[in-house]
């Protein structure tokens, strides 16, 4: 999995216990918040035990299942004169023995009645220090969606000290009842949704719902503020034209605007690197390589954001293969986990829909989005030593949404215009 990725679902066994797997036979399906993707096998074998059910979560690092090899089979099997073990073999046989069964209790997911998720090391914590499951319950969760962190469970053992006789009964009467009684209140402050016999009602899809949930904590998370400027790209468009058909027939790829702008948004962003940072709590993270993010919709409506690394790197040869192969794979579903993290700042082409511009929701823990509008040719003032004339230029506007709270008006509106006079200052004679 990527670097930043922790967790995946667990969207499909393609395997069964008892079946035989090859190298490299894909094992299981996996979900991250926006890729599925295949888990392969590391060897031959057989499969003899799963771990993990469909629809579990699991953390990087935990075992999924255990595969029997060949070798195995051989030392089954083979004649007793032939294993006999010394006793320094049988006390290795005896350790592996136990690390396999120390590995099934503690890679069993486990949640509780309340279908509240725990992992294996808060599960195991817990068993240590005699933590009951009614007691699991009531601690707080500061991770993802409330998830109980091993920092939390430590916390609330360390509280829980000298007080643990008289406060434990009152935690599990009191607490339990709170959180039950809290998730009711909230459908009662929705808008009742009326429908008729004619309407059609869409259940939307496990990525849909995630992006939902994204967009909506994004805009909890960052105070949006948006820029907004107007570039003159008529040299771009002439010099496209005029190079793209050669292009296409040396180097087998389609020239399109989208790896030009990406090349002056990296550019930008080497100007103005406290645009390519991310924020974690009351502190900064500044970014040393400068990986663009791409927005790309997908043939469902939704969309994914595959990721250019080190795009400042690249020249446009580079950049344009790159964005090609990124946006084809999106269509076809086949990126892998790792192509959609690590994003240091996105772009995004509402241009393609026919808008001329828009406003759109960061892409968390990110701290600016840039949108690209539609390229419109229009009546615009040219300035000459002989005077100013009317003459008609293609030009776009470019929306950029910033996270006020560490970014602030003049630095976002600095950053749009460094990307502005880049494509401005577009070389009509130069080549690629």
């Amino acid at each position: 999995m990527g670097e930043s990725v922790a967790e995946a679902t667990i969207t499909s066994w393609l395997k069964d216990v008892g079946d035989t797997i090859e190298m490299d036979d894909p094992i299981l399906e996996i979900a991250t918040d926006k890729v599925d993707s295949e888990v392969p096998s590391e060897v031959d074998g057989v499969l003899v035990e799963k771990f993990f059910n469909v629809d579990d979560v699991v953390q990087v690092g935990e075992v999924l299942a255990i595969i029997e090899t060949e070798g195995e089979d051989e030392t089954n099997t083979a004649p007793e004169t032939e294993v006999e073990n010394t006793p320094e073999e049988a006390e290795v046989v005896e350790q592996l023995t136990q690390t396999i069964t120390k590995a099934k209790e503690t890679v069993t997911p486990v949640v509780s009645n309340s279908d509240r998720f725990y992992s294996p090391l808060v599960k195991n914590i817990a068993k240590q220090e005699g933590l009951t499951q009614q007691e699991l319950d009531t601690i707080k969760g500061t991770g993802k969606d409330g998830r109980v962190t091993k920092n939390d469970i430590l916390s609330y053992i360390e509280n829980r000290g000298g007080e643990q006789p008289q406060s434990k009964p009152e935690i599990v009467e009191s607490k339990p009842v709170a959180i039950k009684e809290t998730p009711p209140s909230k459908p009662k402050q929705e808008t009742p949704v009326l429908t008729s016999g004619d309407d059609e009602i869409i259940e939307m899809t496990r990525m849909g719902k995630l992006v939902a949930q994204h967009m909506v904590d994004s805009v909890q998370t960052s105070a949006h503020v948006q820029s907004f400027i107007e570039a003159d790209v008529t040299k771009i468009w002439n010099w496209r034209k005029k190079v793209k058909d050669a292009f296409a027939k040396r180097e087998g790829e389609n020239l399109t605007f989208t790896p030009i702008f990406m090349e002056a948004v990296a550019k930008a962003l080497r100007d103005y690197p406290l645009m390519n940072i991310s924020v974690k709590g009351d502190t900064i993270i500044k970014k040393k390589n400068i990986n663009l993010g791409m927005a790309a919709a997908l043939p469902d409506g939704n969309l994914i954001v595959p990721v250019i690394k080190n795009a400042d790197q690249l020249n446009l040869v580079g950049m344009t293969k790159q964005v090609n192969d990124l946006a084809n794979r999106a269509r076809l579903n086949q990126l892998k986990p790792d192509e959609v993290q690590g994003g240091t700042y996105t772009v995004t082409n509402v241009g393609t829909f026919g808008s001329i511009m828009g406003t759109p929701i960061i892409n968390q823990p990110q701290v600016g989005i840039l949108a690209l509008g539609a390229i419109r040719k229009v009546p615009a003032v040219i300035e000459t030593p002989e005077g100013d004339f009317i003459g008609i230029r293609y030009k776009m506007f470019l929306s950029h949404s910033y996270d006020h709270r560490v970014v602030n008006g003049a630095l976002g509106g600095m950053f749009v215009k460094a990307v502005k006079d880049y494509l401005e200052a577009w070389d009509s004679n130069r080549e690629i």
